[in-house]
């Protein structure tokens, strides 16, 4: 399965708290994304909480255009990537 680089830009800040809300709101956004093949696998989020860079397996940039638009998120761009580990055997 492919693996994306997920940029969204967040002018007010990302509102989600770490609390029972904050909870059912990534619950969502787990199954609405189970309903198109797409997992999160988890994001990075800058300190002014302006800008998140996620990463996102999936079988095409449509589809994860399809289910952010769904659970009401940005996309400002998607890239495909690979893993480059510093530890890989030669």
């Amino acid at each position: 399965m492919p693996r994306y680089l997920i940029e969204r830009n967040f002018p007010d800040g990302l509102g989600l708290a770490p609390n029972q809300q904050g909870r059912e709101a990534v619950t969502t956004v787990v199954a609405n994304n189970a309903q198109q093949g797409v997992t999160w696998i988890h994001s990075y989020v800058t300190t002014d909480k302006k800008k998140t860079f996620c990463i996102y397996d999936g079988p095409s940039p449509e589809a994860i255009r399809k289910v952010a638009e769904r659970n009401g998120l940005p996309v400002d761009r998607i890239t495909e990537v690979r893993v480059l580990d510093p530890y890989f055997n030669m």
